[in-house]
């Protein structure tokens, strides 16, 4: 990982925020500028955000659409931004997720530039997130993104301590290609890709 540019090698979704920070308007500009800039489909820009800035009454709103067990360290946040994305008649929901999942990527790729860190939530009450914050029908909430500056990892419940502590694994590469099975095997780094030919 050494090679890696630090924007992603140092990038990290932590659950221990620090409580008492806070982001200043330039920064929260940055990150929506940094998602507005992301490729999209024809230049269609289909993302929409909602934010919501700690013990605002759109941060409450969203806050009590997360579960609870994500609650409790959610809190710690100084931001919570609703992710979400237009569902046009004329064009797939998936391609419109699609696009949206690239801006919160660099959403979250300038929030490390900036030192502060980001953790995206996928379980959350879409309807109620709907209702609270009163979207229209053609917008489909997607994610919640908490982002803050780091915190004590200490200070979270025990239960959490051991993950948020433990070492960051990824899959090797060689796991990620795929390759017909009556192919040769490809070699990438040394390894070669695994045979995905069916068990006998």
């Amino acid at each position: 990982m050494t090679d890696l540019t630090p924007l992603i090698a140092f990038r990290w979704s932590p659950r221990s925020f620090d409580p008492d920070a806070d982001l200043g308007p330039a920064e929260i500009d940055l990150l929506l500028e940094a998602a507005r800039w992301a490729p999209s489909a024809a230049n269609r820009q289909p993302w929409r955000f909602a934010l919501g800035h700690r013990d605002d009454e759109t941060w409450k709103r969203i806050m009590v659409n997360l579960p609870e067990r994500d609650q409790r360290w959610a809190g710690r946040a100084a931001l919570l931004l609703l992710a979400a994305h237009l569902t046009p008649a004329t064009e797939p929901a998936a391609e419109t997720a699609y696009d949206l999942g690239q801006a919160v990527a660099q959403l979250t790729t300038q929030a490390t530039a900036l030192g502060l860190h980001a953790r995206q939530l996928r379980e959350l009450d879409r309807a109620g997130l709907t209702s609270e914050l009163e979207l229209p029908a053609t917008i489909r909430p997607a994610a919640v993104v908490a982002i803050g500056r780091l915190g004590n990892p200490l200070d979270l419940p025990a239960d959490l301590i051991e993950a948020e502590t433990g070492l960051r694994r990824r899959r090797p590469v060689a796991d990620l290609l795929l390759a017909h099975p009556t192919a040769t095997p490809i070699s990438q780094s040394g390894r070669s890709f695994p045979d995905l030919s069916p068990a006998t």
